[in-house]
């Protein structure tokens, strides 16, 4: 028997957004804004976070990989998006289609990750403070992180293998603007089981054991919240846990249904107004979420203001 791929396709057609051809301008406007802004939003992050020593928390370790994650996010998708446009030319090799899905699938996984394991740290600030310092060590920090991307790795590694081993005949056009795994598996011509056994698996895994953990974590903060007597402490609580809740509401929300029941997801509108919920907007807002909601970071940001005021003169 012959194993190797019999594809005979060598490239994709990505059909892009659904909008009408007076409509290409505007919109081309509004994502390029909004990816412009995602980028130098995590960018400021990043920046504000190696700057001021104040920062440098097990808390905003993890905002600063968040934020890179972010970029790294909306890089792999968003410019091809863009690109195409404002061309004709809408097809995309095959190397580089496996390639778009594989990092899509990494950062989509890391990001679950992080978000997790930021859920953690603030189950630790609020329910064991005095602890704080000797839990959240820099080596545990370090060790979630790096886990984070091991296991992002090896879940979008797994899907691309198997991807590689179908054949894909004469259908090559993708309804979708970047080339979603799912997209590709209803494009195979081969038996595609195995591929969709792996994509609930490994999605029950990345994304619902994540999320189960998060609902664990908040559920002891609210039983500790509800146990302080001061309203200043519950304030102060909530105000901590705000910025975070906010990120996985927009995470987790954009992207249930879609990768862990892809058999329902029949409406094509519907998956791309999901899609560009967590690859354009969720991304966009991480920035503006943290640095609105957050005392340290407004007042790191109106320190770097100052500097950069005192430097100009």
């Amino acid at each position: 028997m012959r194993t190797e791929n019999q594809s005979s396709v060598s490239e994709f057609l990505l059909l892009g957004l659904p909008i009408r051809p007076e409509q290409r301008s505007m919109v081309f406007t509004l994502f390029l804004g909004m990816y412009l802004t995602t980028v130098l939003g995590n960018l400021l992050i990043i920046l504000l976070i190696r700057l001021d020593s104040r920062l440098h928390t097990p808390m905003y370790f993890f905002l600063s990989h968040l934020a890179l994650t972010d970029i790294s996010f909306s890089s792999v998708t968003v410019p091809k998006m863009l690109v195409n446009m404002q061309t004709s030319h809408k097809s995309i090799p095959f190397a580089g289609c496996i390639s778009q899905m594989y990092f899509f699938i990494f950062f989509t996984d890391l990001d679950s990750f992080l978000i997790t394991s930021m859920a953690y740290d603030r189950y630790v600030a609020i329910c064991h403070p005095l602890h704080y310092t000797t839990i959240m060590r820099e080596e545990l920090c370090t060790l979630l992180v790096a886990v984070s991307w091991i296991l992002s790795c090896a879940s979008s590694l797994s899907h691309t293998l198997l991807l590689s081993r179908l054949s894909f005949c004469a259908a090559n056009t993708i309804p979708h603007f970047f080339c979603d795994l799912a997209a590709l598996l209803k494009l195979a011509c081969s038996d595609i089981f195995l591929n969709e056994l792996v994509m609930f698996t490994v999605g029950v895994v990345v994304i619902t054991l994540p999320f189960v953990c998060i609902l664990v974590s908040y559920g002891y903060i609210g039983t500790t919240i509800l146990r302080v007597p001061s309203t200043k402490g519950i304030h102060k609580a909530l105000s901590t846990c705000g910025s975070h809740l906010s990120v996985v509401c927009l995470y987790y929300g954009a992207i249930f249904g879609q990768y862990l029941f892809p058999t329902f997801s029949n409406f094509l509108d519907k998956d791309i107004i999901v899609a560009i919920m967590y690859t354009v907007v969720t991304p966009m807002l991480n920035p503006f979420i943290y640095s609105l909601r957050n005392r340290d970071m407004k007042a790191a940001l109106g320190k770097l203001f100052s500097r950069a005021t005192f430097f100009s003169q």
